[in-house]
């Protein structure tokens, strides 16, 4: 299923479809005055709300601030074709013929789930690389997230990372899959949880 346009408004629709034009003729995203001049706003603060909305609800993927790192995220399909296995060791037979298809509607159909690019190699031992897209499930209620869950995390003065939740002694641990840092030991006032990861994007 892919996104549909009927919870946008008439701006964030205007704006949505200009940018899917814009980056399927030149093959990259516009700069904020680009898009300012297109809708004919004078200030960047507009473009900017709009951009997060269209994030939050699930259309674009970007990093506030950069525009340059947005992608459309109604690419992805609704069935995807199994045919058969493939081997990482040993060889085994190919597929012969298509009798189902991969379905990932049931991820795309939860409510209000949105994407955010990965930047840096903190995750790669979970399989999450550098220019991975991750698709997030808001969390309503932190309390019910269970240790070892993946989560978006906001943590003032820091920003916001993607790492492994814990907690332990009253205390919250957002630890790497990559040896290389350091788990992140905080307060349960020192961070706002985003997202828990639902699935993992990337384009080769």
């Amino acid at each position: 299923m892919q996104p549909t346009e009927d919870n946008l408004t008439k701006a964030q629709n205007e704006l949505y479809r200009w940018i899917k034009d814009y980056m399927k003729k030149f093959q990259h995203s516009p700069s904020i005055r680009q898009m300012m001049l297109a809708m004919g706003l004078k200030s960047p603060a507009p473009i900017q709300s709009r951009l997060k909305h269209l994030q939050e609800k699930g259309y674009i993927s970007w990093q506030e601030g950069k525009a340059r790192t947005m992608q459309i995220v109604d690419e992805i399909v609704e069935g995807v074709p199994i045919l058969g296995s493939v081997a990482a060791g040993g060889l085994i037979e190919t597929y012969n013929d298509v009798n189902e298809n991969l379905d990932i509607s049931d991820v795309l159909q939860k409510k209000d789930i949105f994407a955010l690019t990965v930047n840096g190699d903190s995750m790669i031992d979970a399989c999450i690389a550098d220019g991975d897209m991750v698709l997030m499930e808001p969390i309503k209620d932190s309390a019910s997230l269970r240790n070892g869950t993946i989560v978006s995390a906001m943590v003032p003065g820091l920003g916001t990372t993607l790492k492994y939740f814990f907690k332990k002694d009253g205390k919250i641990f957002l630890e790497a899959a990559n040896p290389a840092y350091d788990p992140i030991k905080l307060n349960f006032n020192e961070v706002v949880f985003q997202g828990r990861l639902l699935a993992v994007w990337r384009k080769i």
